[in-house]
């Protein structure tokens, strides 16, 4: 169905200098994390690891519960009973449950963790590797999870709720949505299928935690995922200890803010604590806690508690608290026997400010694999970029530079002054060192004469271009439309679109495609262009 191509992921300019130097191992970052992203890596971390008890118990009764009306395969069955052996880890991702999963990306990231504890577990025999999905669910950015694109179309939840999107109920506002997309997607071959699907998911009155959990599980469920709701007072009573030495102490606020300033040396740092690291978590609620003369305060609310009283809250109801961007990790990694954490770039660069606070409470701090990414190019779109003899990887190249390329290509015309450029250089050298000869004070004079030139000189070539370039409006048009389309907004169209367009293409095939192709370590850009034999 596709073709596959990898290139570096320098080679796509899309990546940030924090996700760049981190692949390439730059000294500058060593400091700022414990185990390469490699096998050697993981098997320290592995060894580390052993050395930390987990509430395995605790872990798989809560998972138990979490699936006790959503049918699972074989594979799921067996990977949650498997978390209670002690020579059995976790390769984990986490996102938000955003709308209809939100973006490409998302899909991405689950496959990565799937196929990457598939090679460990090839690799490492005598060990047992289970994926995890552990879902964000918490976070109460609204704005930032109700909405999602479908081939260009903005689908957005317009709803009045707050609290935990996680928390909030499938309405029929939200229904509505999947009846917008019915319109959309059923023309495609698999459209009634994905529209079948969203609707067994998000039904009214589940929340959407349920809905994504459902969502997710039917999507990959047969490679033995395993989902985590990390809202759950089994799992939060683990972290007592921790929420209240943020609350009295303020211990991640001032460990964090130091690992920042050492990074914000060379990096701009993702994220910024606070001196309390903690929402409070009730019913349509998760505002942040402040602490002032002794008064614990949620803001936003009327809600106050003494020293005592917020202790006895914690001990009392600890689901009703809920850890930040700070927090959430050193969670993650309390609860799990984890290895390996799958994220982009911005997840990488808020985890490299991180490690000295694991090492503060003797928490092992897990491998970083950024993501796996795709780029998707269906069969109309590459027949395009063949007429245009562009290659893939040109793709990646801003509309500016494809221009050039295709009228340098072209063009009967000579359009650039490069060796022009040499000439009028060494013609100005020339002069300078006769003027010099003349009068020594007369060099710095022909260097501004030079620099004067050679700048109306470029403004010469930029303008002969841009002439050029109107004869090959054609060409711009048809670059512009695939640009549009594959980079929506220039960017990635991993960071834009929603699975459920390609699912209405190609149906399941196109998940076991983005399976089959995803890698586990190798750390490289995939293009997949679709083949119609």
């Amino acid at each position: 169905m596709f073709l596959a191509e990898r290139i570096p992921y320098n080679q796509t300019n899309a990546f940030s200098k924090i996700a760049m130097d981190y692949l390439n191992g730059s000294e500058n970052l060593k400091p700022f994390y414990s185990s390469p992203p490699t096998l050697q890596g993981i098997q320290e971390v592995i060894e580390r690891k052993k050395l930390q008890p987990v509430n395995r118990t605790a872990l798989v009764e809560v998972l138990k519960a979490q699936y006790q009306n959503v049918s699972t395969t074989d594979a799921l069955k067996k990977n949650i009973d498997l978390l209670l052996s002690e020579n059995t880890f976790t390769v984990c991702t986490a996102h938000q449950p955003n709308l209809f999963t939100g973006p490409l990306y998302f899909v991405y990231k689950v496959l990565h963790t799937i196929k990457l504890a598939e090679f460990l577990k090839r690799q490492l025999t005598h060990y047992n590797f289970v994926p995890v999905y552990y879902m964000g669910s918490e976070d109460a950015d609204f704005a930032e999870l109700n909405h999602t694109y479908v081939d260009g179309k903005k689908i957005e939840w317009k709803k009045e709720q707050k609290g935990a999107v996680g928390r909030m109920k499938v309405d029929n506002t939200l229904l509505q949505l999947v009846n917008e997309l019915e319109g959309q997607l059923t023309a495609e071959v698999y459209g009634k299928e994905v529209i079948e699907l969203l609707r067994r998911c998000y039904s009214e009155g589940k929340t959407v935690q349920a809905a994504t959990f459902e969502l997710v599980n039917e999507l990959y469920g047969q490679w033995g995922l395993v989902v985590l709701i990390p809202d759950n007072a089994v799992l939060k009573a683990q972290m007592t200890a921790f929420f209240e030495d943020d609350l009295f102490n303020n211990t991640s606020s001032k460990i964090v803010e130091k690992t920042s300033e050492k990074l914000g040396e060379h990096y701009n740092v993702q994220a910024n604590p606070r001196e309390i690291n903690l929402f409070y978590l009730k019913e349509h609620t998760r505002e942040r806690i402040e602490e002032k003369g002794g008064v614990f305060s949620i803001l936003n609310t009327s809600i106050t508690f003494t020293k005592e009283e917020i202790k006895r809250e914690l001990k009392e109801h600890p689901e009703r608290f809920s850890p930040n961007v700070i927090l959430r990790g050193l969670f993650q990694e309390t609860i799990l026997p984890n290895l390996v954490f799958i994220g982009g770039g911005g997840e990488m660069a808020y985890w490299l400010q991180l490690k000295e606070l694991f090492e503060h409470y003797k928490v092992v701090y897990p491998a970083l694999v950024l993501r796996n990414s795709f780029l998707v190019i269906e069969e109309k779109w590459k027949q395009k970029v063949q007429n245009l003899e562009l290659s893939n990887a040109d793709l990646f190249r801003n509309e500016n530079e494809l221009m050039k390329m295709i009228v340098t290509r072209y063009s009967e015309n000579t359009i650039a002054l490069n060796g022009n450029f040499e000439k009028a250089e060494a013609f100005y050298e020339q002069i300078r060192m006769q003027a010099e000869a003349v009068d020594q004070t007369l060099s710095q004079y022909v260097n501004a004469i030079k620099t004067r030139s050679l700048k109306d000189l470029e403004e010469l070539e930029k303008k002969m271009l841009r002439a050029e370039k109107r004869k090959f409006e054609d060409h711009q048009r048809q670059i512009q439309k695939i640009k549009e389309v594959l980079f929506p907004g220039d960017g990635l169209q991993e960071r834009v679109e929603n699975f459920s367009w390609f699912y209405a293409k190609w149906g399941r095939g196109f998940i076991e495609e983005l399976y089959k192709n995803s890698l586990a370590l190798e750390q490289e850009f995939t293009i997949l262009t679709e083949e119609n034999n």
